[in-house]
């Protein structure tokens, strides 16, 4: 056999090797590219490390899951099931998890900016210093999840619930929070410039130190909350004393 038809092949099989195949077993570090696994079971399987970039997992069963630092970026998960899944570290920048359900889930430094989460459950989720940039969260359950120094700069969590939940030191400069339901949650710290928080419901919210400087307020419930130190809209700093309204 001529010497470059036997180069020509070892390329090929190099090549496949280097991007995996579809069907091949869920191992950690699998590689899914471009895959449909639309509705599979995938309960309790080991991910971790795999790269499953622009594949859909439309409806899957991903409950209980292994994907800490998995490539998920632009895959389709619409739909799917992740409670309690684990992907601390994962990235799904650009990812769809419209309807998802990620109850429970571990997501601590987990990425998903740009991803479309309209209508995902995340009720009692770790997101600690996750990152949402410009992410759409509207009417996303959010409720009791910790999203303590998340990133959530520019993001849409219009009608979203977040009652009970942990925002101290997060960041959502410039994000859309109207009607959006905050009462009780933990807000220490956190960074509200320029937000949207017409209609938004904060009450019996821990704003301590919170910064409001310019954010948009129309309609927004305060009762009860706490706005000691606080930087109010016009940059005055609440008394420490301040309950309910900026005194």
């Amino acid at each position: 056999m001529p010497r470059y038809l036997l180069l020509f092949l070892a390329l090929l099989t190099i090549a496949g090797t280097a991007h995996g195949a579809c069907d091949d077993p869920a191992a950690p570090g699998v590689i899914w590219r471009d895959c449909d696994k639309s509705g599979i079971d995938l309960r309790g399987a080991d991910l971790r490390g795999a790269v499953l970039t622009r594949s859909s997992f439309a409806g899957a069963d991903l409950r209980e899951a292994r994907l800490d630092r998995a490539d998920l970026n632009f895959t389709d998960m619409s739909g799917a099931r992740l409670e309690q899944a684990h992907l601390s570290g994962a990235r799904l920048t650009g990812a769809n998890l419209q309807q998802a359900n990620l109850s429970g889930a571990l997501l601590r430094g987990t990425r998903f900016d740009r991803a479309d989460m309209s209508g995902a459950i995340l009720q009692g989720a770790q997101l600690s210093n996750a990152s949402f940039y410009q992410t759409i969260l509207d009417r996303a359950d959010l409720s009791g999840a910790d999203l303590s120094a998340a990133e959530l700069r520019q993001a849409s969590l219009q009608h979203a619930r977040l009652a009970g939940a942990n925002l101290s030191r997060a960041n959502l400069l410039q994000a859309n929070l109207e009607r959006a339901d905050l009462k009780g949650a933990r807000m220490e710290q956190v960074r509200l410039e320029k937000t949207n928080l017409q209609y938004a419901d904060l009450g019996n919210a821990d704003l301590t130190r919170a910064s409001l400087v310019d954010a948009r307020l129309f309609e927004t419930r305060f009762d009860g909350a706490k706005l000691g130190g606080a930087m109010w809209i016009d940059r005055k700093r609440c008394r420490f004393d301040s309950v309910g309204t900026c005194q």
